[in-house]
């Protein structure tokens, strides 16, 4: 995180005795990023934080991937996945996820909600979060973060924490971006000390991180974990169970957190003619950047055209996710909230045709979209399976059906 936060309370100098009303002390635990070289953050715990009773397999869902070969793009229907709008079903954000996207630097997953999830912690890496719709609270180590829609839900890698759906918001729809590395601003819109520089689209009166330690006590708490292991998708679970309620935290400090940052404050950078994706960027991870294309004044040159132009990825893979409005390079194409496409490396895409013409003399798009590109081919996950309308490929050319052999 780019700034310093002090929550609770924390003793005056760190690495000294501080101790309980009873004279115990409390347990300082560092939570520090890439080897104690990085940021960190030191939390003090009413009990010993290591402390465990039991430990048993979580079997994950189903995490398999099915290359994309041969090659094409794909529109996938996230709303299909889950008919019904989840209320009533007992799902929950942590293990109802399904896997639409991945490789080995990110995975994306889609969960709809009504359940509260498990506690959790994901120790292969950062989460962010997107919340499509509904609202909840998000209960962590640090404190309580509450998230609402558009909000994107930064978790560092390791956080314990768990989602309460608010019920009077609707179902929970949760776009999941879990990085096996650490997700965070670009580094173009940093200082060399970490703030937020004037170019920058979003500040950090922007962020939002726990105000007040939740303080929870309690014997015996099992904690869904997410960690490294040797099967086929490198990604195993276990249940740890803490003898200690993991928030019995009194206080913390330090630069490392669990923030929420809505989309509504990210501020768009426009120009004359089309401004290329990366000033739509809002954070990035090793191997990947994820980017928000929100409702903006478009191209003002007289000549302009507002649509993208036609573009080959020769080094990454571009994932949208539509979340609302008007998308107007996608007219025609069956795409609309909910839907992801997948344009992936090699493949030259841009709008759809007549797309350009109905754009011009536009100077205003009224979209909001949610955007993973990444360095490394993604692989489809079941969920891309199972929400394939089969079509997307063959819109560029009319529709026409898929050549003998062809998927």
């Amino acid at each position: 995180m780019a700034y310093y936060r002090s929550v609770g309370e924390i003793p005056p100098k760190r690495h000294t005795q501080f101790r309980r009303p009873d004279g115990g002390l409390y347990s300082e635990e560092l939570m520090g990023e890439e080897g104690f070289s990085s940021d960190s953050s030191l939390l003090y715990h009413r009990h010993i934080p290591s402390a465990m009773s039991d430990a048993r397999v979580w079997d994950l869902p189903d995490l398999s991937t099915t290359p994309n070969h041969p090659l094409r793009p794909f529109h996938f229907k996230l709303h299909d996945l889950f008919p019904g709008e989840a209320p009533g079903q007992g799902l929950d954000v942590v293990r109802h996820r399904r896997l639409v996207l991945g490789n080995g630097d990110v995975r994306i997953s889609y969960a709809v909600s009504d359940t509260p999830s498990p506690y959790y912690r994901n120790a292969i890496g950062d989460e962010c979060v997107y919340v499509e719709s509904g609202a909840a609270t998000v209960e962590t180590v640090f404190g309580a973060l509450e998230a609402r829609q558009g909000d994107f839900v930064v978790i560092p890698r390791a956080t314990v924490h768990r989602w309460v759906p608010q019920p009077d918001a609707g179902p929970l729809r949760a776009y999941c971006i879990e990085a096996s590395s650490h997700i965070g601003p670009p580094k173009r819109y940093l200082s060399k000390y970490g703030q937020l520089l004037e170019h920058s689209p979003y500040c950090e009166r922007d962020l939002h991180g726990p105000t007040e330690p939740l303080l929870v006590e309690g014997p015996d708490v099992e904690v869904y974990t997410k960690h490294r292991g040797n099967g086929p998708s490198g990604i195993v679970g276990s249940v740890v169970v803490q003898t200690q309620h993991p928030f019995d935290v009194v206080g913390w400090d330090g630069c490392l957190y669990p923030y929420t940052f809505n989309v509504s404050d990210f501020e768009p950078i426009t120009g004359r003619v089309h401004q290329p994706p990366p000033v739509h960027q809002v954070f990035e991870g090793w191997n990947f950047v994820i980017c928000a294309f929100v409702p903006r004044k478009v191209d003002y040159h007289p000549l302009a055209v507002p649509v993208p132009y036609y573009h080959s990825n020769v080094d990454s893979d571009e994932v949208m996710f539509y979340v609302d409005g008007d998308y107007e390079a996608r007219k025609g194409s069956g795409i609309g909230k909910g839907s992801v496409s997948l344009h992936p490396g090699g493949h030259s895409h841009g709008p759809q045709p007549g797309a350009v013409e109905a754009a011009l003399g536009k100077d205003y798009f009224d979209e909001l979209a949610v955007m993973v590109d990444t360095f490394k081919p993604l692989e489809m996950g079941e969920g891309a399976v199972a929400s394939d309308d089969g079509a997307y490929a063959w819109s560029w050319s009319g529709g026409r059906a898929a050549p003998e052999g062809g998927r």
